[in-house]
């Protein structure tokens, strides 16, 4: 069903955690006119955020943010939301722990603060948790005395990159609660925006949340692992991937081949499901096949360029991306996290570069890989590039002379971003992921139905 049309007045609303979500959260909240508070621990993202500065890449945050500045609250507090708010978002980090389950330390934290006076209030959980996790925060507030406090799981949908695009244009909204009136009216805050409203019990709402994301992960590697066997008979993954799309069974999106995926969301979220399963009793097993396939994916690049260079060691390799995907400057389970590790492991020269994580780059990758400012710079002198991130900037590979400041014009294209005529007929041995090999400038002579097509 839609959301109900009819609003509540506006409201002060609080937001608790700074991150992508939450500034997003806050920024929207502002946006359709409520007063709100968004608190975080992190005393230097707080005041830069009280400056004007936004502590994140995000595609028409700052521009939001500033455009409803009047309207918004930074705090360091917990209080000050307790104190005011009338419906809370939870939004703070749940990150992964090496046993694969999720880490409810902070939203624990968030609980811990809740003071016993608080006035009656709906604290509504955005961050990513597994199942169960609301059922024993109602306990742990029943058992506290907290009565006044109920609870509603509203989980989140956004993108990196397009994140605003995606709560501002929901193709969902899903709200889980024991009591359908708090989930009305968390639901009736994000009325305003439209799109499909799903009441449903809590624990549904948290499954919704990690079943869409490991079925987009394994979309991913499924069609990595097309993309694998394309490499073997002579395919194209491009052409496949194009012709399975078009079945609306299946669908376009997250059926591009390339490197695997990475980020805060699907890494962390496809390990939790399958920990969450296995805390169950039950072996999830296409999850184990969708985390290795991701995996190995990385190593096979490292594999076709030794196989290609001879070795790898003394071999100068430049990275070209280090953000997880284009149009944010998020490194967390970056695919050139593992191959800067991998590559150096086997002695080569690695040097980065990404247009947005700039310099920044050097606190993530490991020690001995250079972080250049300057497309041109990376790949000079290199034995072989990688595109590890679609940044458009990377177009500029085919403009004229690039190709020949390389020591030897080797073009991995872990993306499959460039048109491989194009690269061709710009210098390049151009490899691609699960396409067929164009490695001389002889092919830029060839007719081919696909150029230019992707």
């Amino acid at each position: 069903m839609k959301i109900q049309s009819a609003q509540m007045g506006t409201e002060v609303v609080g937001v608790i955690g700074a991150g992508y979500v939450g500034l997003v959260t806050a920024a929207t909240l502002a946006s359709l006119g409520h007063e709100v508070i968004c608190v975080d621990v992190d005393r230097e993202k707080i005041e830069k955020l009280r400056s004007g500065d936004v502590p994140v890449v995000e595609l028409g945050l700052p521009e939001l943010l500033h455009q409803h500045r009047d309207r918004l609250t930074w705090s360091l507090d917990a209080a000050d939301v307790f104190e005011r708010a009338r419906i809370a978002f939870v939004t703070v980090d749940t990150p992964g722990l090496p046993s694969g389950d999720a880490d409810l330390s902070r939203v624990e934290a968030v609980i811990g603060r809740i003071p016993d006076d608080v006035p009656p209030m709906i604290l509504a959980m955005k961050s990513t948790v597994p199942v169960g996790t609301g059922a024993r925060i109602q306990r742990h507030l029943r058992r506290q005395g907290l009565d006044q406090v109920t609870y509603v799981s509203n989980p989140e949908f956004l993108r990196e990159g397009t994140a605003l695009r995606d709560v501002r244009h929901p193709d969902r909204v899903v709200v889980g609660a024991d009591d359908l009136r708090d989930a009305d009216e968390v639901a009736r805050l994000w009325a305003p925006l439209g799109g499909p409203l799903r009441c449903c019990d809590l624990a549904s709402a948290e499954m919704i949340k990690l079943a869409a994301n490991a079925f987009l992960a394994t979309k991913i590697s499924f069609v990595n692992e097309i993309a694998n066997v394309c490499e073997h008979v002579g395919a194209d993954v491009a052409v496949v991937a194009e012709g399975m799309g078009l079945d609306h069974r299946i669908g376009a999106d997250f059926l591009e081949a390339g490197l695997g995926y990475g980020g805060s969301c699907f890494p962390k979220d496809v390990a939790a499901l399958k920990q969450l399963a296995g805390n169950s009793g039950y072996h999830f097993q296409l999850l184990s096949a969708v985390i290795e396939v991701n995996e190995l994916q990385k190593r096979r690049v490292v594999s076709a360029l030794a196989a290609r260079l001879g070795t790898l060691a003394g071999a100068r390799v430049a990275l070209l991306g280090v953000s997880f995907k284009p149009w944010t400057d998020d490194t967390r389970e970056s695919p050139a996290l593992v191959l800067a590790e991998r590559l150096t492991a086997e002695g080569a020269t690695v040097v980065a570069h990404d247009p947005v994580v700039g310099a920044a780059a050097a606190k993530v990758l490991p020690a001995g890989v250079a972080v250049v400012r300057d497309l041109a710079e990376a790949v000079s002198g290199a034995d072989a590039a990688v595109i590890v991130t679609a940044w458009p900037e990377y177009g500029g590979l085919l403009e004229q002379g690039m190709s020949r400041a390389m020591a030897r014009p080797l073009l991995v294209d872990g993306r499959n971003m460039l048109d491989p005529y194009a690269a061709a007929r710009a210098g390049y041995e151009w490899v691609g992921i699960g396409r067929p090999e164009y490695a001389t400038a002889a092919a830029a002579h060839i007719a081919h139905p696909m150029a230019g097509a992707r």
